[in-house]
């Protein structure tokens, strides 16, 4: 059964673009595009994983990570925050955020995929 992989993205074109990447490697997806639809449909669908990026309107993705994380049930479910911010201080949130592993856009999508890889085993 493929593994199921919510992209949160409030830039349309971004969204589409990983999503066509992730189901060409045989990924299940499901999309949002401010924080607050990515914090609903997290908690309703239980996504494998979670793509998440940082600047999004409604709630912040630091903010959507926390309350994900701090909740028992979606706890496990690991969080790639996928961002523009590049500086320490922001990947320093993101772990403070609980966050699992931090990407910079522009992004390389292999190491992307990479990355998934090793937060799903499979």
């Amino acid at each position: 059964m493929a593994k199921k992989i919510l992209v949160v993205d409030d830039e349309p074109a971004i969204v589409q673009m990983v999503i066509n990447r992730l189901k060409a490697s045989g990924y299940d997806c499901l999309s949002a595009y401010d924080g607050q639809e990515g914090l609903e449909i997290a908690q309703a669908s239980r996504p494998d994983l979670i793509i998440l990026d940082l600047m999004l309107p409604k709630m912040n993705g630091y903010l959507v990570c926390s309350l994900l994380k701090k909740d028992v049930r979606f706890t496990k479910i690991p969080i790639i925050l996928f961002t523009a911010k590049a500086q320490d201080e922001d990947r320093k949130m993101g772990e403070e955020a609980g966050g699992d592993a931090y990407i910079v856009k522009p992004f390389n999508a292999s190491v992307l995929l990479e990355k998934i890889q090793q937060l799903l085993p499979a």
